[in-house]
């Protein structure tokens, strides 16, 4: 896998499930580790906002430093990406039920929106790591159309707290190095969703 990945040119994108930061900052260093090369993009959300999750700046840091580059935050900054050709994968991790309603309906009104629509411009593969607590409620006719639309792939999800969250779906960030291995094939892994934490 790290052969594969090596000298990949990922966007990497942040929105606004601060829960899941921690998770994200893992998986994109293990992205840097394995030769790839990050290009650090976040939402203005998840640029700016501070949370029990850490501050805004705290967050900015740490992608900033494992990335190595400056980190696109702007609308005007992630345009583009496409006609540069800067990218050869889009990974959103996390991605909110926002973000994907978004991207599902064609809206692009900020920098994570306009980095995937301009990485778009050439077919090139987006990988979506989910994280939402109405993904099977609301976001679940835009995750549906997300799946059978070209170009899009999935991160494995689980229903994490089926109890208390029976409509939250949160992506095995774990995977996301195979799943990114995968979607350059042009292959989605699966199942897409689980029902335990216990991965077959």
């Amino acid at each position: 896998m790290a052969d594969t990945l090596k000298g990949l040119k990922i966007g990497y994108i942040m929105t606004g499930s601060y829960c899941t930061f921690s998770q994200s900052f893992e998986q994109a260093r293990l992205l840097k580790e394995m030769g790839a090369e990050l290009i650090p993009i976040m939402s203005e959300h998840a640029a700016s906002t501070d949370t029990r999750f850490g501050t805004a700046e705290e967050n900015l840091t740490k992608l900033r430093e494992i990335a190595g580059r400056e980190i696109i935050t702007t609308i005007a900054d992630a345009e583009p990406i496409g006609p540069k050709n800067m990218t050869d994968l889009m990974i959103v991790a996390p991605c909110t039920s926002n973000t994907a309603a978004k991207l599902a309906n064609g809206i692009t009104d900020n920098t994570a929106t306009m980095a995937v629509k301009s990485h778009l411009r050439t077919g090139k593969p987006v990988l979506l790591a989910i994280a939402s607590n109405d993904s099977l409620l609301g976001s679940a006719k835009n995750l549906g159309e997300l799946f059978n639309r070209k170009n899009y792939y999935f991160v494995p999800m689980v229903q994490d707290d089926w109890i208390n969250k029976p409509a939250s779906l949160v992506a095995e960030f774990g995977m996301i190095p195979q799943a990114a291995e995968a979607a350059m094939k042009g292959i989605q892994l699966r199942p897409i969703i689980y029902h335990s934490r216990e991965l077959k």
